[in-house]
């Protein structure tokens, strides 16, 4: 078997890694949840329904842009960006949002929750059900809800009921917990549109084919621009939609170097940071079985990172087969770091990435200098950097930016 067909199988399972751990009274939930997604994506109406509004709201295909200065600036290889920031909403995470919302509404639910950390799935939720007529309730960290305040503005404007959960360390893990419980209450008439490649099957599943198609069309387009395949593609990974979008189309082509890139924090040897692959440990957590952070008594532990979308204490279970297989190498970048390469692409190539994204291209700016100059690396920018305006700028003290908010809010 491929390890495409490994990925995205009816059975939910990724070697030792994935499955269905579930309250019973949400077995039946999750069942007909698969069999809809399965049988929708056998339907040339459903798939067509999907393209076009892909091409037509979402704004499909995202451009695959070449950093010509960054590239001369560093030496050796080619870098290209696939700018997901340029999609409806700013971030990759409106694919899976477009794609489940129509499987929602196929199923003939009315109402739709979901759980977010920088906001951006959060939106891509609330961008969808006012498209398509969906009641929509977003289950947001306190810590996130602050942080990320432009997104949770944006949303509430969509129609959006956004509610700040204040358990646990207040970020994206107890959001998702907080969504659970809705679910439970609500089985018959609520979908939970889970915002990555982490959860219960058949989220993992489902989100990694209706992220494919960034990955599909990189494919296309480094031979349109290129007439080569990419020799390394890079992304950050939190829960790793973005990266599974990515890397899905090239699972098979071994000579392409697959590179994932953690949230390292305030660094790996200490407890501020969302590294699974560095100190984490197996578990079930949350409906699925994955790496995790964990304390000495085997809770989920803290974390930390200067970006909301990858603050999580799991990684997905394909994230977890594949690095197991040897497929991807899992690495990490630190704040500090993440800063310098954000100040790097604006000052180069006039693109404010999200702090998620740049995350991955902190290591395309180590790797490139070492690679020949024939060689092309593809990094993912899965969202752009508007969201994080007060998180940058308060890293940023010089600004003047913070001083201006106080005379304002003061004013």
């Amino acid at each position: 078997m491929s390890l495409k067909d490994t990925i995205i199988n009816k059975d939910g399972h990724f070697g030792d890694y994935g499955g269905r751990y579930v309250p019973e009274i949400l077995v039946p939930i999750m069942d007909d949840l698969r069999e809809a997604f399965f049988e929708a994506i056998e339907d040339e109406s459903f798939l067509e329904e999907l393209k076009e509004v892909n091409k037509t709201y979402v704004g499909r295909p995202t451009p695959l842009y070449y950093c010509e200065n960054l590239t001369k600036e560093l030496g050796g290889a080619k870098i290209y960006l696939k700018n997901e920031g340029l999609t409806h909403t700013g971030a990759h995470k409106i694919n899976h949002c477009i794609g489940q919302g129509l499987l929602a509404k196929r199923m003939g639910k009315k109402r739709v929750i979901a759980e977010t950390g920088a906001g951006q799935h959060g939106l891509a939720t609330a961008t969808v059900c006012a498209k398509l007529g969906l009641e929509c309730v977003v289950y947001m960290g306190k810590k996130d809800y602050y942080r990320q305040r432009p997104n949770v503005f944006w949303m509430e404007q969509l129609g959006a009921t956004v509610i700040p959960v204040e358990d646990g360390g207040q970020v994206l893990k107890d959001a998702i917990n907080a969504a659970i419980r809705d679910l439970i209450a609500n089985p018959t008439d609520t979908h939970y549109l889970l915002g990555t490649v982490c959860g219960p099957h058949p989220y993992p599943v489902m989100n990694a084919y209706f992220q494919k198609v960034i990955g599909e069309e990189v494919r296309q387009q480094m031979m349109d621009q290129a007439g080569k395949k990419p020799d390394m593609l890079a992304a950050c990974v939190g829960g790793g939609s973005n990266a599974m979008g990515l890397y899905y189309d090239f699972l098979d082509d071994e000579d392409v170097k697959l590179i994932a890139v953690e949230a390292g924090g305030k660094g790996v040897e200490g407890n501020e940071h969302a590294a699974r692959f560095e100190g984490g440990e197996v578990g079930i957590v949350e409906g699925f079985k994955s790496y995790f952070l964990q304390n000495e008594d085997g809770q989920i532990a803290g974390t930390h990172s200067i970006s909301a979308g990858l603050d999580y204490s799991g990684v997905g279970p394909q994230h977890a087969y594949l690095k197991e297989q040897g497929r991807v190498e899992f690495t990490y970048a630190k704040d500090d770091e993440v800063i310098d390469a954000y100040k790097r692409l604006a000052r180069t190539e006039g693109i404010f990435a999200a702090m998620e994204s740049t995350h991955g291209l902190v290591e395309v700016i180590k790797r490139a200098p070492q690679l020949s100059g024939d060689q092309v690396i593809v990094f993912n920018c899965s969202g752009r950097g508007d969201k994080d305006l007060f998180i940058v700028t308060d890293v940023m003290k010089d600004s003047g930016f913070n001083d201006y908010l106080k005379t304002r809010i003061h004013e």
